[in-house]
This record gives structure tokens, C-alpha cells and sequence, in this order.
């Protein structure tokens, strides 16, 4: 399966927020999204899953698999969320359901995409806890989200989003509200988990160094139009854009591995 982003064009109330882009992402691809607030890259992702805002049209193609997204019904996209494409979100504070325990949340997708009864679902959300390193997995899924730490939601939002092994995932600045030494663990169970499960992944940030960490190839956002685009490394060796060397001046002044990972 393949993402093939062609000419999108995203209104919110008659104002052009995503302007004309256009990108691949082939089977196993890692590829960043990456600019500034407001360069419209998180408007393409949520453009991608049918979640756009109230007010807010998409025009252009999405083409996942062949598919066409933008002309599938609320019901199709809703079937697809969760089962071919999952999306971690910048916060699970939000993202998260305050008055479920999280394996209730975790266990959600195999309830509604595999039709499993409460008692597998809890089972199996007991083995993805374990699978993204949450600890004691038979206790922390009796939890509610306000008693465990930002980490720890974060890999409980990773693991719904992730139970029922789609093809493609959608990680919308996920390590953002976390400190440093957390981002780093998050960014390295991402890249472990979406290479051992061959998906493609959408990874999307303003970050430069954290991007370097995880994608191979990145698409550059600025005002809503793609500025520069290709595999990462001849981006950070010799950018042309100057939005993309502001983003390298930026990243520098972080603590990162130059050159990232492969």
C-alpha cells in the first residue's frame, strides 16, 4: 500500500491553509512533514483521515491503496481510522478519554474493527501495553489516564493507535509536550515498532532534530505550500530553501545526531 498526496488545497471559512501539495509515501517509507506553526502540515494530516475542523473543505486527491479519501463517507473513513491507517496525536491528554482506563482505550480497536468481546479485547490490551514498555501491563491497564505520567500516556496513545497493525501511521508532533530525555525514549519505540511492523510512517513536527531521528526522506512546509522535498540527508547537507535552512540553523543550537538514522 501507498500514500500519493496530489495538489491539496485545504479552505478553513474561504482561507487557504494548505496550498498545492503534492507527496508520495511508498510501502515501508518514513517521510517528515516539517515547518513552522501554521505551514499547514498538520492540516494535511488530519486532510488525510477526514478530520478536518468544522468550516474546513479538501480538495485535490488522497490516494491511499488507490483509494481516493476525499470522495469515501464519513462511515468508510471511520472504518479505515484505527484499522489501515493510525495517528498519534501531539498530546494523549487530550487525545485520551479521561473517564475510560486506558485498556479500555487500547483494547477500543479490536472491539470495533475485529468485533472481539470486552474480556479479549482487555487481554490484548494487556499485550500491547507490554509491547510499548509500559510497566506492570496487567495493573496499568486498570488505570485512568490522569494517574500516569506524560511518557506513559504517550505509549498508551501509541499503542491504540497502533493494536490493530495498520500499514501506514500518522504521528502529529508526538514527543512535542514531553521533556527531552522522554522524547528521546518515545522517538526510538516509534522507529523500533514502525520498522518491525514494515509500516510507512507520516512523522510530523517543526523539528529538525527530532525528525533526523526517524524519517528518512522529509517534505518542507511554509505557508502551506511544499518549498522543498526529498531524502533527508541531502536536506540537511545542502538545503536550498532558505525555510529550510532557518529549520537547520534551528535544529543545530539542539542536542542531535548529525545525520540522523537509517
Amino acid at each position: 500500500m501507498s500514500l500519493q498526496v496530489r495538489d491539496l488545497v485545504v479552505e478553513i471559512d474561504g482561507t487557504r491553509v494548505v496550498d498545492g501539495v503534492s507527496f508520495d509515501v511508498p510501502d515501508g517509507a518514513r517521510v517528515g512533514l516539517i515547518g513552522e506553526s501554521g505551514s499547514g502540515k498538520s492540516m494535511t494530516a488530519l486532510a488525510i483521515l477526514g478530520l478536518l475542523p468544522e468550516g474546513a473543505t479538501a480538495t485535490g486527491s488522497i490516494r491511499w491503496d488507490g483509494r481516493e479519501l476525499l470522495s469515501l463517507s464519513d462511515r468508510d473513513l471511520a472504518a479505515l481510522r484505527g484499522d489501515e491507517i493510525g495517528i498519534v496525536f501531539q498530546d494523549p491528554r487530550t487525545a485520551l478519554n479521561p473517564i475510560r482506563t486506558v485498556g479500555r482505550q487500547i483494547g477500543e480497536a479490536f472491539r470495533i474493527h475485529e468485533g472481539a468481546g470486552r474480556r479479549e479485547a482487555l487481554a490484548r490490551a494487556v499485550a500491547e501495553a507490554e509491547r510499548v514498555a509500559l510497566p506492570d501491563p496487567a495493573q496499568i491497564v486498570r488505570r485512568y489516564p490522569h494517574q500516569l505520567s506524560g511518557g506513559q500516556r504517550q505509549r498508551v496513545a501509541i499503542a491504540a493507535a497502533l493494536a490493530c497493525r495498520p500499514r501506514l501511521l500518522i504521528a502529529d508532533e508526538p514527543t512535542t509536550a514531553l521533556d527531552v530525555t522522554i522524547q528521546a525514549e518515545i522517538l526510538d519505540l516509534l522507529r523500533a515498532l514502525v520498522v518491525d511492523d514494515g509500516m510507512s510512517l507520516v512523522f510530523i513536527t517543526h523539528d529538525l532534530a527530532v525528525l533526523s531521528q526517524i524519517a528518512t526522506d522529509a517534505v518542507v512546509l511554509d505557508a502551506g505550500r511544499v518549498v522543498e522535498q526529498g531524502p533527508l540527508s541531502t536536506l540537511l547537507g545542502a538545503p536550498h530553501s532558505p525555510v529550510t535552512q532557518g529549520l537547520l540553523r534551528d535544529a543545530t543550537a539542539t542536542v542531535w545526531r548529525p545525520g540522523g538514522r537509517s
